[in-house]
């Protein structure tokens, strides 16, 4: 766990549901975080005038002088109040944000050490489980997070007494034996889902390397990019198995391509649960070592011509691949669904109100198999990659549009993907009386269902607390807090990892500049925004983007803003563009568009993909403001 801010801040507004004032100051000293905020300026001390002289007696002759008298006594003068002074840079930005880099935590590999074979002790009423921080007094354990009162025996406390040390604990929880068979990690899939329709006959100029100008289709594209990641699997995963799926009126299923393939036409193409049946039932593929020169085959024979059924062969793609957990799916389309399952109508409010239905139903129908998809689009098309983005956003896997150029890059980057873990379930628990805005306001703990998790997944959430625990919260030192992850490796064996530790409490919301981490407050400003983006929730996007650019510029001005910063600023201008063009009259996202939000939401440190696309979007915004939107 990696929070934005050292301190927790605690003294937000009442009227403020999902935001806490902020005004960043100037430390008065190195070791400072918050100053203690004066409601009132301190009285004035009284005036100690001279003692009038008795009238009777004559007074003596007072100096001739050339300046203006001035009076006998003057009270200091008032020092200007703070709050009074400050109210003008407070800022609407809530830096209790704390982020979980999902990708390492799954990874055991170099936790040796951690490992205990023992189910944790859990509270009663909250679940908390525990931890360094617990303290056992005559066998009872007073739950930090809840208060509620937990008996425990001797023989729990004796397994427990190592973990109650310092201040903070990461035990990782393995069970003694699993029920799950032991899966060979190279024993999983690649599906190619392609489409063959008349569209991908549509020819790109290229230039070569000798400098001559050639046309390509974009299917030519496609199958160049095939064969390359064919190849690329076969070097570095000789025992991965991949199979071959291509649509267009019609899905055919290939396999591994040494088999009959499996047609499904007409009725079929709106029948889910005879697609699914049909395609789990299609015989195993081999490994690539086996199956090699008939796929490379397969691929140099495919035509285009026809309609986009993307639906349906998304469907017997996930299907496919959902005998083995930790499978991906890799779809290449040009177009938009226009028969079968998915369908989508030209215009998108005539669209079918069970094409979302349907794409939701698969996406997690894809999670609970262990099935990551990633979707690849052509540049300049209309796919609605809204609508198709969201397997891939509900799996883990990639959204993005392609070109010739980079079709082939894209796909044999999306093939080499590895699941690290599945059925990841996030659990984070604080003190009663905290809560998380725009996911759960009235619980102090939060579960996310995250499902698969790949390299590099990071995700954040904002926490806040209530207005009537404030004073509560001010007379203690720290606050605990606790990650609870559950998942699955990629060889089936089940985890339980518990991170707790404690994060001192800050008696104001005016905060040093240096203890805000911008990286965590950046990367949850792209997400939050994004998701609230995709939700139609535009103008609550567009106030959070104010808020954190806002921070931004006081920020700088108390020290400078660093390169990798700077890139976070760009995010926040880019989602800005997107919001701005978005209209109440019409919400729709081209597919340029959706790509970056979704591109966004699943921003973090480390993801170079998203970084270099920002930059590029930084250069040409002017350009892409105009096209970001199409049908507006």
């Amino acid at each position: 766990m990696e929070f934005a801010c050292s301190h927790v801040v605690c003294n937000l507004r009442p009227d403020e549901a999902a935001s806490t004032d902020v005004s960043v100051i100037e430390p008065m000293y190195d070791n400072a975080v918050a100053v203690k905020q004066q409601e009132v300026p301190p009285p004035l001390p009284p005036r100690r005038l001279r003692k009038p002289r008795p009238t009777s007696l004559p007074l003596p002759a007072l100096p001739s002088s050339p300046f203006p008298p001035t009076p006998l006594s003057l009270p200091p003068p008032v020092p200007p109040r703070v709050d009074k002074l400050e109210g003008k840079n407070r800022l609407n930005a809530n830096v209790n944000v704390v982020s979980l880099s999902i990708g390492k935590l799954v990874d055991i590999s170099e936790a040796s050490g951690m490992e205990n074979f023992h189910s944790p002790v859990n509270c009663g009423k909250c679940s908390a489980a525990l931890s360094c921080l617990s303290s056992i007094k005559r066998n009872v354990w007073v739950c930090e997070f809840c208060g509620h009162e937990n008996s425990v025996n001797d023989s729990v406390k004796r397994v427990c007494v190592g973990q109650r040390t310092g201040v903070r604990s990461d035990d990782i929880y393995l069970p003694d034996q699993s029920d799950d068979d032991y899966q060979n990690l190279e024993n999983t899939l690649v599906v190619f889902c392609v489409d063959i329709s008349g569209s991908m006959s549509v020819t790109t100029e290229v230039t070569s390397s000798s400098g001559s100008l050639s046309y390509i289709s974009r299917l030519e594209g496609i199958q160049d990019a095939l064969q390359r990641a064919l190849s690329s699997l076969l070097q570095q995963s000789p025992h991965r198995r991949v199979a071959l799926v291509t649509f267009n009126d019609e899905v055919v299923i290939y396999g591994d391509g040494t088999g009959t393939p499996l047609t499904l036409r007409d009725w079929a193409l709106v029948d889910y649960d005879h697609i699914w049946k049909q395609s789990v039932a299609y015989p195993i593929p081999h490994c690539i070592a086996e199956t090699y020169d008939q796929l490379m085959q397969r691929v140099k024979e495919l035509r285009e011509h026809g309609a986009t059924c993307l639906g349906p062969a998304a469907l017997a793609s996930v299907a496919m691949a959902s005998r083995y957990p930790g499978s991906k799916v890799i779809l290449c389309t040009d177009g938009r669904a226009n028969i079968g399952l998915g369908e989508m109508a030209l215009t998108p409010s005539l669209s079918s109100a069970l094409t979302p239905y349907f794409y939701k139903q698969l996406a997690q129908q894809a999670v609970e198999s262990g099935v990551i998809v990633s979707v690849m689009t052509f540049e300049g098309t209309d796919c609605r990659l809204a609508e198709v983005g969201r397997l891939a956003d509900t799996t883990g896997g990639r959204v993005n549009t392609v070109s010739i150029g980079t079709v082939a890059t894209e796909i044999q980057s999306a093939s080499m993907d590895n699941v690290l873990a599945t059925g990841v379930t996030a659990t984070l628990l604080a003190s009663d009386g905290v809560y998380f805005p725009y996911v759960d306001e009235n619980n102090h703990n939060l579960v996310r269902e995250i499902g698969n998790v790949t390299e590099g997944l990071e995700i954040t959430f904002q926490f806040a607390v209530k207005p009537e625990f404030n004073k509560v919260f001010l007379q203690r030192n720290t606050l605990p807090f606790q990650l609870q992850l559950s998942f699955k490796t990629r060889d089936q064996q089940r985890v339980t990892r518990i991170i707790t530790e404690q994060r001192p409490v800050t008696t104001s919301s005016r905060i040093w500049a240096g203890s805000l981490n911008m990286a965590v407050l950046g990367v949850h400003c792209a997400q939050l925004c994004a998701s609230l983006t995709m939700e139609g929730r535009v103008q609550e996007a567009q106030r959070q983007l104010k808020a954190q650019q806002d921070l931004v510029k006081q920020i700088s001005k108390q020290r400078p803003i660093q390169k990798e910063e700077s890139i976070y600023g760009n995010w926040m201008d880019t989602m800005t563009t997107i919001c701005d063009d978005i209209t109440t009259e019409s919400w729709s996202l081209s597919d340029e568009a959706a790509k970056v939000v979704y591109q966004m939401k699943r921003a973090s440190r480390v993801s170079n993909n998203i970084n270099s696309n920002t930059n590029k979007n930084q250069t040409k915004r002017t350009k892409k403001k105009k096209a970001l939107m199409e049908g507006m």
